[in-house]
């Protein structure tokens, strides 16, 4: 077949139907059109070039699609004649917002080879060009204008075979353009000898289209180059807020990356299809998010969209710390079985829980008081009820309001008195509905109750034969005094032969005694009830038979007695002073020297040393001794903070006569308790209150004389040190953790000069107040030493706390001062590392066998270099080398004093792992001169000694002795003999090169 334009057109028409699309084509949303030929129902107006008078070179040719659509088409094939060069040309096209288009071309070419008769040139490739301009020009047409974008080949061909056979094969090419700076431009195509048709002419550009992402919207966005992502800022979608600014990239090919933040749905809105929606009717959403909508809790409703909470029904409440997802709720009802049990003044009254709590779970008690006239016992009114509240000095334990327990003691009433108890149910809604509390009545009458004893009796006169005396009422009388019974007898006689008279008032004369001659005397009160007990008994003297003389005479005896005395005093004064001046060099024996107690102990005079209450025959008489014994009624019991070995431990409230009100911890006795418990349990409190130091926890006082029996402490706000160091990581300085550390050592000095071994010492035994003062608390594992300081206390068995316990001690039970100082180098460690555990995880036996082989803990991250020392210090293996607290104490008040030493921090890498403490001289490093002799003494008390100390050579350090170094302050017997064995092999080594330190 021959290749004229009109043959070829007809072959188009025939093939086109098979290559167009059966529906039509839906473009990629990242795609805008800014030509295509195939849209174009009209005749496209394309400028061919040059023209050939009747027809163009390039012709454009109409045609149909299967649905009928018209397409218009392009098409060349002068393959027939020589030297072709045949120009399209678009109409200009403006670029809009692009900076890189991409063409789109869809043609089919015809095989040279199957054309016939070729007399000119066949090709089987044609040119795209494009030229930019920034307006339309027209139908002016330059050549040489025109930029080549490329050459366009197919990648098949047809031949006359395939148009017999009705097969169109058609090529798809495209090509990028850019970057584009002017308003448009126009494409061209030469054609310089192909036979070529143009299906159809796509140009676009890339964009990343409109999305919402993370609740945020994303408008079109166009690339601006061809190689880097455009940062895109999100905008949220209505009724919702930024969590963190919405941002993703777009692409040069038109696709979104890396989403960034996003936005949250308003309280009261949901997120649903990209949107934030209100929530429905009965849904509510109170906090900031993306979580759907919850439903209203039990008891609460939401009749409108968009509710941030559900209001509550009738009768029911949400306090103000509920959260809203919680359910409505109500007061309780009233408490049920109210039971009273009256002993004389006092009534034990205990009730059942309400039926109804309301639904909560804070439900507590209080308990009214009042005294009501005309009320009988069993309820019923005998007249006008008159009530009152009850006296201030009613004592209710462990108190009248708050309580959780459904039992109180009530104490401290007047006798035969009828009174009402009210017993109210609380929770936390109960102040929002005032009207529907509700509580449990009961009345009683106390018995009619003994007085309390006399307890102050005062002698107002003295004669030959007679007394008189008087005394104060009983603080609790219980009615009306009837009478006081006075018994007496001579102190000789013990009560073999005794005399009774009774008084209707205060005061009495005692008549018909024997002069100069003691009497015991007691006294006890009387009402309609009976007798009270009797007073502590009370001694009196009579008055001699010489005292009979006149008043003038009685002078002059009495001038020549205060004589005598005076001159007593002065002779043993003069003796006590030429005696401790002058005869100290006549010390007697030791034990002569001792004071002896009552409790059969010994101490040395004005020295005081600590007395193990175990000792004691009768342990109550230790707590009695050391320990302030106080009434209950002064302590108010506000919560529970934890629990002890033996009970609760509480925080409350002391509030002594005449005193300020202060802060107190409480450790109680739980209740079934034995005897070898509540001795124990007071051995803590006759420890503690042998001590009085700002660094040692202090004892307020005990109570053991009422039940539950208690131990009362100052309060210490931050609790224990391991914790608040855990809570407060990395917050304090240097400085703040030396002060710290110098509190804790200052208190162990001041045990360790009393003869105590504390045994337990340990950051969880540390406590520390609002001023990060630090006080050594917990004395149940301690022991007393022997009067020996160097002695050892042994142990019977028992736990021990492995970690921080000397291995002397693990291994011979052999607890000192010096094992305590080991302990103490764990504190600081504990202290520096913030309270990490030591050892971290290694097994107990692990702990015990690596310490043994010489492992010791290294340096905490930015621990002072000086610190570690100190540390390493406190774990020499020899206890004799370990530095003593009053060192310890020295050496960190020394490091206050100068705040630069602590920012240099001990180096981790250089140090081995396993760091073996008990060096002797020939494991220490070699050193070149008496400098670095000097400085590789790493003893810190040996550093501050030697400073500003002149040694001319070698041999005059060689015969330093240790008596030396204690003059230069080296006292610490450990780097003593450090130094003196070094300072050997320094006087050996100097002549034949360095000098092994």
């Amino acid at each position: 077949m021959d290749c004229n334009p009109r043959s070829l057109f007809f072959i188009l028409l025939l093939l086109l139907s098979c290559v167009t699309p059966a529906f039509p084509v839906i473009y990629p949303p990242n795609e805008v059109n800014l030509l295509d030929s195939k849209a174009s129902q009209g005749e496209l107006g394309w400028i061919s070039y040059p023209s050939h008078g009747w027809r163009e070179n390039w012709e454009e040719i109409s045609g149909v699609d299967e649905h009928y659509t018209p397409i218009r088409t392009f098409q060349v094939c002068n393959v027939m004649e020589y030297s072709q060069n045949n120009w399209l040309r678009t109409n200009w096209i403006p670029r809009q917002s692009a900076q890189k288009i991409y063409v789109e071309l869809k043609f089919t070419l015809r095989d040279c080879n199957s054309i016939p008769l070729v007399l000119g040139t066949c090709k089987e490739t044609f040119n795209l060009l494009y030229l930019e301009t920034d307006d339309d020009q027209g139908s002016h047409f330059r050549e040489h204008q025109f930029s080549k974008i490329d050459t366009i080949a197919a990648d098949e061909s047809f031949t006359q075979t395939d148009l017999g056979d009705r097969i169109l094969k058609l090529n798809t090419e495209v090509r990028e353009v850019g970057p584009l700076t002017k308003k448009g431009f126009y494409l061209a195509f030469q054609d310089v000898g192909a036979c070529v048709a143009l299906v159809s002419v796509r140009v676009y550009f890339k964009k990343c289209p409109y999305t919402v992402r993370n609740l945020a919207t994303f408008p079109d966005t166009v690339p601006m180059d061809s190689h880097s992502l455009v940062e895109v800022k999100g905008l949220c979608v209505n009724h919702s807020k930024e969590e963190e600014p919405p941002r993703m990239y777009c692409s040069t090919e038109g696709e979104w990356l890396v989403p960034i933040g996003k936005c949250l749905c308003n309280p009261g809105y949901e997120e649903r299809s990209n949107t934030c929606q209100m929530c429905r009717a009965g849904f509510y959403k109170s906090a900031l998010g993306n979580l759907e909508c919850s439903k209203c809790p039990p008891h609460s409703f939401s009749h409108h969209e968009g509710s941030l909470h559900c209001g509550c029904e009738k009768n029911f409440f949400r306090a103000e710390g509920d959260p809203a997802s919680m359910a409505c709720t109500r007061p309780p009802s009233a408490p049920r079985n109210v039971i009273s049990s009256i002993n004389e003044t006092s009534v034990i009254l205990d009730w059942s829980w309400p039926e109804d709590t309301g639904g909560r779970r804070d439900v507590t008690f209080t308990v009214l008081c009042k005294r009501c006239r005309g009320v009988t016992a069993n309820g019923s009114n005998s007249g006008t009820q008159r009530c009152e509240p009850c006296r201030s000095n009613v004592r209710f334990l462990p108190r009248a309001a708050g309580l959780h327990n459904t039992t109180v003691t009530v104490g401290d009433l007047l006798a035969h008195t009828n009174y009402t108890f009210e017993i109210e149910a609380l929770n936390g809604v109960s102040a929002l509905a005032p009207k529907m509390r509700q509580y449990a009545a009961v009345t009683i009458t106390t018995n009619q109750a003994a007085p309390s004893p006399v307890t102050v009796i005062r002698k107002e006169k003295t004669s030959r034969n007679s007394v008189s005396l008087s005394w104060q009422e009983p603080e609790r009388p219980n009615g009306i005094i009837l009478d006081y019974e006075i018994k007496y007898y001579e102190k000789e006689e013990q009560e073999t032969s005794y005399t009774i008279l009774r008084a209707r008032g205060c005061n009495v004369t005692l008549n018909g005694l024997k002069s100069n001659t003691a009497y015991l005397l007691q006294i006890r009160a009387r009402t309609a009830a009976g007798y009270g007990a009797s007073s502590p008994t009370f001694q009196f003297e009579t008055s001699p038979d010489s005292f009979s003389i006149s008043s003038e005479s009685s002078q002059v005896v009495l001038i020549a007695i205060s004589a005598a005395v005076a001159i007593i005093l002065l002779t043993v004064l003069l003796y006590v002073l030429i005696g401790r001046f002058c005869c100290r060099s006549k010390s007697k024996h030791p034990d002569e020297k001792r004071l002896h107690f009552g409790n059969g102990h010994l101490r040395l005079p004005g020295i005081r040393t600590y007395v193990d209450p175990h000792t004691y025959e009768d342990p109550s008489q230790a707590v009695h001794e050391f320990a302030k014994e106080l009434d209950a009624s002064c302590i108010a019991i506000d919560k529970v903070v934890g629990a002890g070995e033996f009970g609760e431990v509480c925080s409350g409230r002391l509030k002594l006569p005449s005193k300020k009100e202060i802060c107190v911890a409480i450790k109680t006795l739980k209740g079934g308790y034995t005897d070898k418990q509540r001795r124990d349990f007071l051995a803590e409190a006759s420890i503690m209150g042998q001590f009085d130091h700002p660094n040692i926890i202090r004892l307020e006082g005990v109570v053991t004389r009422s039940k539950p029996v208690m131990i009362v402490t100052e309060y210490m706000e931050n609790g224990s040190l391991d914790s608040f160091l855990r809570k407060h990581d990395a917050q304090f300085t240097g400085i703040q953790l030396v002060g710290m550390l110098r509190g804790i050592a200052s208190g162990m000095k001041y045990l360790s000069d009393m003869g105590y071994v504390h045994r337990d010492l340990a950051a969880r035994n540390i406590l520390v107040n609002s001023n990060l003062v630090c006080k050594v608390s917990d004395f149940g594992l301690s022991r007393v030493l022997e009067d020996d300081p160097e002695a050892a206390y042994t142990t019977r068995g028992g736990k021990i706390p492995i970690r921080w316990t000397a291995p002397e001690a693990i291994a011979y039970r052999k607890f000192t001062s010096a094992s305590d100082a080991w302990s103490y180098g764990i504190v600081l460690w504990e202290v520096m590392s913030y309270g990490e555990r030591p050892y971290w995880e290694m097994s107990n036996q692990d702990v015990i066998k690596a310490v043994d082989e010489g492992y010791r803990l290294p340096p905490p991250m930015d621990c002072p270099a000086t610190l570690y020392q100190l540390m390493l210090d406190c774990w020499q293996k020899e206890r004799n080398n370990r530095p003593k607290f009053e060192q310890i104490v020295s050496i960190l008040d020394k490091l206050i004093r100068n705040p630069g030493s602590l920012k240099i921090t001990a180096n981790t890498t250089s140090r081995p792992a396993n760091l073996l403490l008990d060096r002797s001289s020939s494991e220490v490093p070699s050193m070149g001169t008496m400098g670095d002799w000097m400085d590789g003494m790493r003893t810190l008390p040996c550093k501050e000694a030697f400073s500003g100390v002149s040694y001319s050579s070698c041999d005059t350090l060689a015969k330093t002795s240790t008596e030396d170094l204690k003059k230069v302050g080296v006292t610490i017997v450990g780097p003593q003999k450090k130094i003196v064995s070094s300072l050997k092999a320094l006087d050996s080594h100097t002549k034949n090169g360095p000098v092994p330190v």
